[in-house]
């Protein structure tokens, strides 16, 4: 009855009450724990970047699209439901207002969920129709603070800018509101790059603020700004501020804060000693073991500022082994550590710890793409490295007197020996060790027998022993049902008979992997063979004797030294590495090719290091040497390497490439060969060697074109060039190496071919021009004509545009056949040639492989 009594339509003071207590305590009470459960979830999920300047709202906004009526949140659409169901069931608008004074809040929490759920154009609905129908409202402050908050999601921070400062002007607000207000304010002046003003905002919000999580929030960030303009002491007094809250605020600030504040601290003028006291005593605080990753890596990086670099890589790792989620501090630290061994000329494991950053980071980042293209040039410095040190190996032995190489391999042998036999021991002892742990006492074995047997006895009559013995397998004295006697017997196996492989003859003594024998006896002779190990006449006889096999080792260190001079010098900008390789290659008397470009880079290296005596001794050098060379004319005349003129390699490699567009092969082959020695050791040389390569292909075929490719992939490797040759020997050449020829039947485009001996004095051209014109006569076939270049000797005209092997036949045999004019007259036919038939792709064969005779034999 008083369900019924308590209507909506009647102003009546039961009435009002009744709605307005339903809704407070029970709909919008609901709806605000389904709320503050939401934004618990929101709170979890989110992850504080402290690498970048936070956000004044801790809340993830997702790119995601969401139909009407989907929700991301559970929480946030419960919330809404009852923010719905307490405006539709207990509002009471009469004559135009209303009377429940819980409806405004009702449409609050409906916006502050859409807000959350980041449906923020139906966020602004909600908060809008506060603003028009109860602007007397108690909450109107914090409706247009969250308006405005909406506004900033929709990107509209003018406009935000503008009401907020309107709101603050004339309205008296204080306390949470205020904060509110200002931080809001203090986002938008950080979104239009206006941040000198966030942090007048800031500093109000924090002092208005009860919440500590977002006191310490509001700090944290003006110390991000303060440190942004340089201002680091103002920054401190932020992190202080902190720091000083300690417990009361997330430990993330509190170390943060710490890290921060470090990350100031003057190297130069501080006092280093208590600065390190003061690193120790974050380390040490058992409070911040979970964020020792970061509290790690700063002390690295105190470390290697002060150039203590074992340190410094020490605490890298450590800091490593301990990052979990923080995918950013993981990057810096292997890309800091791949920058350190890079330094010192360890290639190898500098790419190692290369490899390791890209895992941590968001791939085609532009962080990423740098790393990665570092990665790739320093494939290169390895490989060609390796070459280097190898060769400069062999060729410095080679140069000793045998008695030194002897002397020098016994020492290494020997060495060698004794570090087989040390591992050997360490293993036999680390066995000997485990078996006295897992061996089992005979008293055990026959108390065990005793608590077996007991166990038995006790057995109630009518039990299934195999029941039995399976339920109870872990006390069976049964040798595979005990892990202890079983692990006690592998260590015993591995004690007699050594590491095996299951295979057969396992017991023979060259079966053992883990035993080092320095000799061992035949097996069929019996006669006891020395490991070859251990032995430096091994190392002796794989030295090189023969001159010719010096001399090609020697050719292939002088090259890696000049593409490691240039790798250094183009793509690494490491000056130094680069003089020592071109100045190392210089002395070594390198073939004539690389003595001239290595001069004219070493001559550029020596402007950028400010070497200017040796700079103009170079240049002298290539003028009078070289005089008629590209180079001298370059440092004659500088402008004349900007302008793009006839002698440019730019300006001849375009020029060649028409060539090769009007199918001049054989002149395209010898003017790239006579460039490539002109212009050894420029960028150009890889552009011409391709197309050599190209047109090789297209004038002897695929074995040519083959040939060049592997070339340019193992010669220019580090070149773009040398990369895309690799590319084309994975996976083109796979492809075009086919030469079986395919069925008419497979295919639906077929060609007529003329064939044309080059030397034979044939007017090809007027051939062409009498085929096109009876080409042209037939007008249900859309047919053209090409000519194409075959051999050196050989050229074909081809008729493109048929359908099938009869329709290409047929029109060869039509081109043959005799007309007759109006009058009946017979016209000899103007084209008498032989000609054959072909399919496109076969075409394509014949062309790649060169093979006609072949496929004219199949016909």
């Amino acid at each position: 009855m008083l369900t019924q009594s308590c209507s909506r339509k009647k102003d009546k003071f039961i009435n009002r009450q009744f709605h307005a207590m339903g809704t407070k305590y029970n709909v919008l009470y609901n709806g605000n724990i389904a709320l503050e459960r939401g934004k618990d979830a929101v709170n979890n999920e989110f992850t504080e970047n402290f690498w970048e300047l936070l956000p004044v709202e801790r809340m993830n906004v997702s790119e995601d699209i969401f139909l009407p009526g989907q929700t991301k949140n559970a929480d946030f659409e419960r919330a809404e439901e009852k923010a719905i169901k307490a405006i539709q069931v207990h509002g009471m608008n009469i004559d135009g207002k209303e009377k429940n004074p819980q409806i405004d809040e009702a449409y609050l929490l409906l916006g502050q969920a859409r807000y959350f759920d980041q449906r923020f154009v139906p966020a602004m609905a909600a908060f809008n129709n506060i603003l028009n129908k109860y602007p007397t409202s108690d909450k109107i402050n914090q409706v247009k603070i969250w308006r405005e908050k909406t506004n900033m999601r929709l990107d509209n921070d003018a406009g935000a800018i503008e009401k907020l400062k309107r709101l603050l002007k004339e309205e008296d607000i204080e306390g949470q509101d205020l904060a509110d207000a200002t931080a809001t304010l203090a986002q938008a002046y950080i979104n239009i790059k206006s941040k000198d003003s966030a942090i007048a905002q800031l500093d109000i919000a924090a002092k208005n603020t009860e919440v500590k999580r977002e006191k310490a929030r509001y700090h944290f960030i003006k110390g991000q700004l303060y440190n942004e303009f340089g201002k680091k002491d103002s920054a401190n007094i932020e992190f202080d501020a902190i720091i000083d809250l300690h417990r009361k605020v997330p430990r993330s600030f509190y170390i943060n804060a710490h890290i921060e504040k470090s990350n100031n601290f003057d190297v130069l003028n501080g006092n280093q000693l208590e600065f390190e006291e003061y690193l120790t005593e974050l380390e040490e605080n058992r409070e911040n073991r979970p964020f020792l990753d970061k509290i790690y890596y700063r002390i690295a990086e105190y470390h290697r500022t002060n150039t203590t670099d074992s340190l410094a890589e020490a605490y890298y790792n450590k800091s490593l082994r301990k990052t979990t989620s923080d995918k950013h501090l993981r990057a810096l630290s292997y890309e800091t550590l791949g920058n350190m061994y890079f330094d010192r000329n360890v290639y190898k494991t500098a790419g190692a710890y290369y490899d390791s950053t890209m895992t941590a980071m968001v791939e085609n980042s532009k962080p990423y793409r740098i790393i990665k293209r570092k990665r790739e040039n320093l494939d290169d410095v390895i490989y060609y490295e390796g070459i280097a040190q190898t060769n400069d190996s062999i060729l410095r032995m080679v140069s000793l007197p045998k008695s030194e190489q002897l002397a020098i391999y016994t020492k290494h042998a020997e060495a060698l020996r004794l570090q087989a036999l040390e591992e050997q021991k360490q293993q036999e002892e680390a066995l000997e060790r485990q078996k006295r742990q897992v061996a089992p006492t005979a008293g055990n074995l026959k108390q065990k027998g005793r608590a077996v047997a007991s166990q038995a006895s006790k057995r109630p009559p009518g039990t299934s022993r195999t029941l039995q013995a399976s339920g109870a397998s872990a006390s069976s004295s049964f040798y595979f049902y005990n892990a202890t006697t079983v692990a006690y017997g592998k260590n015993e196996f591995l004690k007699l008979w050594g590491d095996r492989k299951l295979q057969d003859n396992w017991r023979h003594s060259s079966q053992r992997a883990d035993i080092v024998n320095t000799s061992k006896e035949d097996e069929e002779t019996g006669e006891t063979i020395e490991d070859v190990r251990f032995n430096p006449e091994t190392y002796l006889a794989s030295l090189p004797t023969e001159q010719t096999e010096i001399d090609s080792i020697a050719t292939e260190r002088n090259f890696a030294y000049y593409q490691l001079g240039i790798i250094y010098k183009e793509k690494f900008k490491e000056f130094l590495l680069a003089k020592s390789k071109l100045e190392n290659l210089l002395e070594n008397k390198p073939e004539d090719r690389l003595i001239l470009p290595s001069k004219y880079n070493l001559y550029g290296i020596y402007l950028e290091l400010g070497l200017n005596q040796k700079a103009e001794a170079m240049k002298s050098a290539i003028i009078q040497d070289y005089p008629e060379s590209r180079y001298a004319e370059i440092l004659l005349n500088p402008q004349s390497e900007l302008s793009k003129d006839e002698n440019s390699p730019e300006f001849i490699y375009t020029t060649l490439y028409k060539q090769f567009e009007n199918e001049e092969y054989a002149a395209v082959i010898t003017e790239a060969e006579a460039q490539i020695k002109r212009f050894e050791g420029g960028d150009f040389v890889p552009k011409f060697e391709i197309l050599k390569a190209s047109a090789k292909g297209r004038l002897y075929g695929f074995e040519a074109y083959k040939e060049g490719i592997n070339y340019i992939a193992l010669t220019y490797a580090n070149t773009d060039e040398g990369k895309r040759a690799q590319e084309i020997i994975n996976e083109a050449l796979p492809v075009l190496e086919k030469k079986e020829f395919i069925s008419d039947d497979d295919t639906d485009k077929f060609n007529v071919i003329f064939q044309f001996e080059n030397n034979s004095g044939e007017d090809i051209e007027a051939f062409i021009k009498t085929l096109e014109e009876e080409v042209a006569k037939i007008d249900y076939f859309d047919l053209t004509v090409s000519k194409d270049l075959y051999t050196e000797n050989t050229t074909f005209v081809v008729v493109h545009g048929l359908t099938s092997i009869n329709g290409a036949n047929g029109f060869g045999e039509l081109l043959k056949s005799e007309e007759k004019d109006k009058r009946g007259r017979v016209i000899k036919p103007k084209i008498t040639r032989p000609y054959f038939a072909i399919s496109s792709p076969n075409y394509a064969i014949i062309q790649r492989h060169k093979n006609l005779n072949a496929y004219l034999k199949l016909q």
